[in-house]
């Protein structure tokens, strides 16, 4: 097995997008590939087939490359829920919450689950790629850095380092980071990827050039136009303009500080007659047609920061004038009566009043639910899951939202109460039919879903990223070192 690392100049630089493609590629040299990333942090999650918690990116690639996610993608995620620090997950299974200074103390032990992890590739793929986390040269931090050049040494492999031009400074992060690096470090790598250019590429004909006397012996092989169309989800978040989407009937989406599994929403993006928003504007959310309440990775401080910014007011009113009200996951916890975490499993400690909108109240336990199911609606199955704290109850007459299948048998799952909905899923509306369903709920009127389900569009973008890369990247390199 042969290991390729994708690091980064920092955060944000397009590791995730760049490996995803690479892996697309790759699998269409017809080289078995596999994703990895020792160490994520993101409240983007996914379920495993088997019940195991892993970042969504990992699954993203996994995709790319033909496979089904497993924790053995990444087998290390920290996800952040403010003042507590970041919920460790290591192999799937959560392992509570730990703060920063605290978690340094784990890193040894953390690189043998990862080390451990990375043997058990060597038979199951013919290239790993794997994707760093930030910058492989943070220089108070190289010493218990797990997820950049340690498992590229651990396996012998060689890297890439991208840059992203589109946030200024290029020259200084690639010279930088050469600069940072030792003699063994250097050796390893196969050159450098200039990524997200915007504008007239003749005005950026020759990065190598430029670099080569701050840089010497430090190969650019490429510089990657910005295509927005071949972003298959952002890992953290959404930039400026995926937070304002499209034209039509304003479907809002509250953009609270703790907000996870944002990509919900992206299924939205191509529909024709929506207009999908991240707000925290009261005048949007009043005006919209509908209001979704996403996922939270800390549900009880969403709750009381809406309530300081008078948001649960507006959202209330909304409901009683006949908005369409969902809430996904720790949303639909929101939505209920009675939220319950004496011990702060889940996030902040303590009893607080939802917003009433539907009949259920939610206790917090240790134990965490993570389960693959696949979802209906009007005849159409797809796959869906659910990862979250609680468990939510009725407490006065129910009536599911749907029904969903686990193992073939259906159950029925989440809450509706007139124009309220709420549901633990995950991946709800990735069904042209789910998404209509609430559309003509919400009264949209020119509303017209995209003919071709989320899956399949997934499936072609994988494909264009791929051959995106390859018309812009010299990987002659890369061919060298994996014998392709």
């Amino acid at each position: 097995m042969k290991a390729l690392g994708v690091l980064g100049t920092g955060s944000g630089a397009g590791k995730s997008w760049m490996t995803a493609a690479l892996c697309a590629w790759l699998r269409r040299e017809g080289v078995r590939v596999a994703p990895f990333k020792a160490q994520n942090m993101s409240n983007n999650a996914w379920v495993t087939l088997d019940g195991g918690e892993m970042a969504r990116a990992q699954a993203v690639q996994a995709e790319a490359c033909g496979l089904l996610p497993t924790v053995e993608m990444n087998p290390v995620l920290l996800k952040p829920s403010g003042g507590m620090g970041s919920q460790v997950i290591v192999l799937g299974r959560a392992e509570g919450h730990c703060a920063a200074r605290d978690y340094y103390g784990r890193a040894e032990r953390l690189w043998q689950v990862v080390a451990d992890t990375l043997e058990t590739w060597r038979s199951r793929c013919d290239v790993l790629v794997m994707e760093g986390a930030g910058s492989p040269v943070e220089l108070n931090l190289m010493a218990r850095d797990i997820a950049n050049l340690r498992p590229v040494r651990h396996l012998d492999g060689r890297w890439l380092l991208v840059g992203d031009i589109d946030r200024g400074g290029i020259f200084a992060q690639l010279a930088g980071t050469w600069a940072l690096l030792d003699e063994a470090d250097r050796a390893r790598c196969l050159g450098a990827i200039v990524n997200r250019f915007r504008g007239d590429a003749s005005l950026f004909p020759d990065p190598q050039s430029w670099l080569a006397p701050y840089a010497p012996g430090f190969p650019v092989l490429g510089t990657v136009p910005l295509r927005r169309d071949l972003q298959p989800e952002e890992e953290d978040g959404f930039s400026a303009a995926d937070q304002d989407r499209g034209q039509g009937d304003t479907l809002a989406w509250v953009r609270t500080p703790h907000a996870s599994n944002l990509t919900d929403c992206q299924p939205w993006w191509d529909d024709a007659g929506v207009r999908v928003r991240w707000t925290e504007d009261a005048d949007v959310l009043a005006r919209a047609r509908a209001i979704v309440l996403p996922g939270s990775k800390n549900t009880i401080a969403d709750l009381r920061w809406l309530r300081a910014r008078g948001l649960d007011r507006v959202i209330r009113d909304a409901a009683a004038a006949g908005t369409l009200v969902v809430g996904l996951c720790g949303g639909y916890q929101m939505l209920g009566e009675w939220l319950h975490d004496p011990t702060g499993v889940a996030g902040d400690a303590g009893d607080e009043a939802g917003l009433g909108l539907l009949p259920v109240a939610t206790t917090f336990h240790a134990a965490k639910t993570l389960r693959a199911t696949e979802a209906e609606c009007d005849g159409d199955r797809w796959s869906a899951y659910e990862i979250h704290m609680g468990e939510t109850i009725a407490t006065g007459p129910c009536t599911p939202l749907h029904q969903v299948w686990n193992d073939g048998t259906p159950r029925p799952e989440g809450t509706q109460a007139g124009r309220v909905w709420g549901t633990y899923l995950h991946g709800w509306f990735e069904s042209p039919r789910s998404r209509a369903r609430l559309a003509t709920a919400a009264g949209f009127t020119d509303y017209k879903p995209h003919a071709v389900p989320w899956a399949e569009q997934r499936r072609a973008l994988y494909a264009a990223m791929a051959e995106h890369v390859a018309a812009h990247v010299n990987l002659d390199p890369v061919r060298r070192y994996l014998g392709i």
